[in-house]
């Protein structure tokens, strides 16, 4: 959470919802003239393609405004931030650490009925009026409010002078550092916290499920773990200065996750609610030690070297899925972390012109494997794809959320532009929940990107729930989004111009119907600030047009459904795998069910479908296909998408993920057999096995180590120097794919004892030897 010291935050919510700059004054609207126009890159939409459902939770705020999230009929509401780390529903109570001088704060509401009546109950109550579902944080930093203005952390007349204090409103309260920027250490938490357990948690569970109905019967459908865990031992230090380690967060989340779902089975968690990039890789623990030691700390954290060197986000979904198959009950059901752009100004209000430029192109760090993230981050982080793949490989089935992200500048066009295209890279990307802090004012350009999606033609009209495959030749210049909604089939394409200047390009659009002979036009933009623009309709022609883009603007097209309506097949069955080796797995599904035309093919992915090519095709009448070239001792989830002769894709199937076998410890393995003895002479047969790469053309290698000599041999040519044997292939067994096996054999003379041969080689490189059978 992204604070700001000030004055207000005495009132109820100043400390939970962060400001916004003042309004930007509205732009001067002009026309827009092909003729002067950029030509900008060319975008393509297959409505037939790339299908997957967009979860609505993905468009969500923490702390909406109630007019604001009753006329977009907000799906998602979140009670988050630092406050709600240590909130104490009995009290009305809370402490935001040092967002505020680690005071004990209360709200303004009648404490005769507590804990009825309370803030929490009336943010309940008010997304009860809207229609939004309920994101409610409970703490596991085991400590609440302990009063209403009780005390502080660090007391002046206690703990001496310090470099800041709340000189207007509580002047003994200090910042816990010393004049010279020292950290103040030893305090007693006890002087504003009370402990407070998994017990205290079911108990406000259990509150709110008897006041307002169990989680999936209308009351409170989700809960946050806390609020970024890994920054307690700088947010909450006055009662955890110690940074919250790998050990603590999976106790703390079994004990805590279970009491949520004892007292509602319902519900639904979500967790570990890190700050942002670096709490995938380090605990807070590694966060505060590195922190202060620096250098090669961060290549080798003590808490993760600790734990297998495992970094943090897989070790602890890992924990949740053992918990899940040792209680035989998941506890965790989405993956949440935070993320606030790290570039210099952007999640702030900053906004000139390089910055504006900088915000803009950033939320490429949400998807792209090219963009390499402008901070010190400097590395590609494609954060969603980052979490689904670390979802996959360590717990399969949990969703995915953000419930903190904010790209800045929200009363800025350049600011709405950038949520906007965040709001589709989520969609997309097939994330399931998200929400924004902190919300616009509805006069803002992000509130209206979140109309956009929502409520353009203020009647309800909404952004599609059915991803479908759309790309610009150019992200930076143009992004493009497409969806289908199910409530009358009609396309929706979201066009956002991110430059400063018009831009005319080529607009291709196969449907999944007949197209019509127009679309609907929606537009927002730098040229009206104010409201969302209905110019007259963009003639499809067939599917092909060309259109001008009005500089910083958004603009979206309502395309609607043919006279009949088209359906893609059904998802294929959850994969299995068999024959899995180093590298390589055979995979085999259950069929789609064809829609309106029949099955063409299954296309077999490895990652995400909407983002990722098919690593093989295989036509209709297959339902299994082996994956090669993969490497040894690796986890990979496996997807199967169906397509059908009218060129429509079905949804993804179930996930299947598949750990490689380990690499032998050779390129090849001989298994040596004599089949038969007789004394003086035997048969023997050879089977090589190669697990390198493709061989074509190989020669195997081996030495008795009596006096046996080869008499015939077979599939393959001998040849025998002193004890020296050499087989060549016949040719037809020349080639030899990895994981492949030949046989050959041969008939041998000899006297005394017949031993099997010691070391084999193929083309030179010593094989393993599986084992020999002697008669």
């Amino acid at each position: 959470m992204r604070t700001t010291h000030k004055a207000a935050a005495l009132a109820a919510v100043a400390v939970l919802v962060a400001g916004t700059g003042a309004a930007q004054a509205a732009d001067t609207g002009r026309s827009v003239r092909a003729a002067d126009a950029t030509a900008g890159p060319a975008i393509t939409v297959d409505a037939t393609n790339g299908r997957h459902a967009i979860d609505a939770h993905i468009y969500g705020m923490n702390f909406p405004d109630e007019a604001l999230a009753k006329e977009l009929r907000l799906p998602m509401g979140r009670w988050g931030g630092n406050a709600t780390s240590r909130y104490n529903y009995k009290l009305d109570a809370y402490n935001a650490g040092s967002d505020w001088y680690f005071e004990d704060l209360h709200y303004n509401n009648d404490t005769a009925a507590l804990p009825a009546g309370s803030q929490a109950d009336k943010f309940v109550e008010q997304n009860r009026r809207t229609g939004t579902d309920t994101l409610m944080t409970v703490p596991m930093i085991g400590w609440t409010a302990a009063g209403r203005d009780s005390g502080c952390g660090f007391s002046v007349a206690k703990y001496g002078p310090q470099q800041e204090t709340d000189a207007q409103w509580r002047p003994d309260c200090g910042n816990g550092k010393k004049p010279d920027g020292t950290l103040i250490t030893g305090n007693d938490p006890a002087e504003t916290s009370t402990p407070a357990g998994p017990d205290f948690v079911k108990g406000w569970v259990q509150y709110l499920d008897s006041t307002y109905g169990a989680a999936n019967s209308g009351g409170v459908r989700f809960y946050n773990l806390d609020n970024e865990p890994d920054l307690w031992f700088g947010t909450h230090r006055d009662v955890h200065p110690a940074g919250a380690g790998y050990d603590e967060m999976r106790d703390s989340t079994y004990a805590t996750a279970a009491a949520v779902k004892d007292a509602d089975p319902a519900a639904q968690t979500l967790g570990p609610v890190g700050w942002g990039f670096n709490s995938l890789i380090y605990s807070g623990l590694d966060q505060q030690v590195c922190g202060q030691q620096g250098g090669s700390c961060w290549s080798n954290p003590p808490d993760s070297a600790a734990h297998g060197g495992v970094q943090f986000a897989p070790w602890y979904l890992q924990k949740m899925k053992e918990y899940e198959q040792a209680h035989g009950r998941r506890i965790l059901d989405y993956f949440d972390e935070h993320i606030y752009p790290q570039q210099s100004g952007v999640s702030g209000s900053a906004d000139d012109a390089a910055t504006q430029a900088l915000r803009l192109r950033s939320t490429r760090q949400l998807w792209d494997p090219s963009y390499v993230d402008e901070s010190w981050i400097n590395q590609p982080i494609q954060f969603v794809p980052r979490m689904r793949s670390l979802v996959d490989q360590n717990y399969p089935g949990t969703k995915l959320a953000i419930s903190e992200y904010n790209w800045g500048a929200l009363d800025h066009i350049d600011g709405g532009l950038a949520q906007a295209d965040v709001l589709g890279i989520f969609g997309r990307q097939g994330l399931d929940l998200a929400t924004l802090w902190s919300p616009p004012k509805a006069t803002d350009p992000g509130a209206y990107a979140f109309r956009m999606f929502l409520n353009y033609d203020g009647q309800g009209g909404t952004f599609g729930d059915t991803s479908v495959k759309a790309a610009s030749a150019d992200q930076d210049k143009l992004s493009v989004y497409a969806a289908e909604r199910s409530s009358d089939h009609a396309t929706t394409v979201m066009v956002l111009n991110k430059t400063t200047g018009d831009l005319t390009a080529p607009v291709s659009v196969t449907g999944s119907t007949a197209l019509p002979a127009a679309a609907q036009v929606y537009r927002y933009g730098q040229a009206d600030p104010t409201a969302i623009q209905h110019p007259p309709g963009q003639p499809l022609n067939g599917g092909s047009f060309t259109a001008t883009f009005p500089a910083y603007s958004i603009t979206e097209y309502v395309i609607p459904a043919g006279s009949t309506q088209a359906t893609p097949p059904s998802a294929p069955g959850t994969p299995t795998a068999s024959a899995t080796g180093p590298d390589r797995v055979t995979l085999t599904w259950p069929a789609a069910t064809p829609g309106t035309s029949p099955l063409a093919d299954y296309r077999l992915y490895g990652g995400d479908p909407a983002t990722t090519a098919p690593l093989t095709t295989v036509p209709a009448s297959a339902t299994t296909a082996t994956v090669t070239g993969l490497t040894p001792a690796t986890a990979y989830t496996f997807r199967v998408v169906a397509t059908d002769t009218g060129g429509r894709s079905s949804p993804p199937s179930a996930p299947l993920q598949v750990t490689t076998s380990p690499a032998t410890t050779s390129g090849c393995t001989v298994a040596y057999q004599v089949d038969n003895d007789w004394g003086a002479g035997f048969t023997a047969g050879v089977k090589i096995t190669n697990q390198a790469g493709p061989v074509n053309g190989w020669t195997l290698g081996f030495t008795f180590t009596g006096n046996q000599k080869v008499t015939q041999g077979w599939n393959g040519t001998w040849s025998q120097t002193g004890a020296a044997v050499t087989v060549k292939d016949a040719d037809w067994n020349a080639s030899l794919p990895t994981g492949s096996s030949t046989t050959i054999g041969f008939n041998g003379a000899y006297s005394g004892t017949n031993t099997a041969p010691g070391t084999f080689t193929l083309n030179g490189t010593p094989c393993t030897t599986a084992g020999t059978k002697l008669h």
